[in-house]
């Protein structure tokens, strides 16, 4: 599946942002790993947006407030009712929803030594509304494609990060092979030890 550069910046984004949420965190209750405790919100705060917006080259922030943090977290879960929709066309009207509210504005821009692309917001828009109009639009390029079963929660236990499968294949599992398919292949090694040794 051949994905455009901006788009791929703007899955990842929207990846990121529906993994700030709570219910996204997994539980942290493993003592191996030395972390305890429940999830928090990667968006708990507005400093924490600033950084989201820093992490990912949002440009034209401006100042946020208060309005903008509940704006994006209401645009964050919008985003995750895409991921766990039943069906394209249920997928297609939250996205349809979510770009049609953000006033999009394509227009064409190679700023900050970037080459062309679109943008979909316009140029005065919130963080916000720049979220759910990119982010949207690169959605909907998944569900053009009929791509939509690549729009995935991880499948370990206590996990459900979102991701996108970009495998050939769309074999992916687990959100990060890293940590959660590392986890559970450790995880299924022990338990096969244990029964052989018992």
């Amino acid at each position: 599946m051949l994905i455009p550069h901006d788009t791929r910046i703007a899955l990842d984004t929207v990846v990121d942002l529906v993994n700030t949420a709570p219910e996204s965190e997994p539980p942290r209750d493993d003592p191996a790993d030395g972390l305890m405790g429940g999830s928090k919100d990667g968006l708990a705060d507005i400093a924490a947006l600033y950084a989201f917006a820093e992490r990912h080259l949002i440009s034209g922030v401006g100042t946020l407030g208060e309005k903008d943090l509940t704006a994006v977290r209401d645009v964050r879960a919008r985003f995750a009712e895409v991921f766990a929709a039943p069906d394209p066309r249920t997928a297609a009207d939250l996205v349809n929803r979510l770009v049609a509210a953000a006033g999009t504005t394509p227009q064409l821009t190679d700023h900050d030594g970037y080459d062309w692309h679109v943008h979909y917001f316009a140029p005065d828009a919130s963080v916000a509304d720049h979220l759910a109009a990119d982010c949207g639009m690169a959605l909907a390029f998944i569900l053009v494609a009929g791509e939509q079963e690549r729009l995935r929660r991880c499948e370990a236990p206590g996990c459900g990060h979102a991701f996108v499968d970009l495998s050939r294949n769309r074999s992916r599992r687990y959100c990060s092979s890293r940590t959660c398919g590392n986890r559970l292949h450790v995880a299924a090694y022990r338990a096969r030890r244990k029964e052989a040794a018992g």
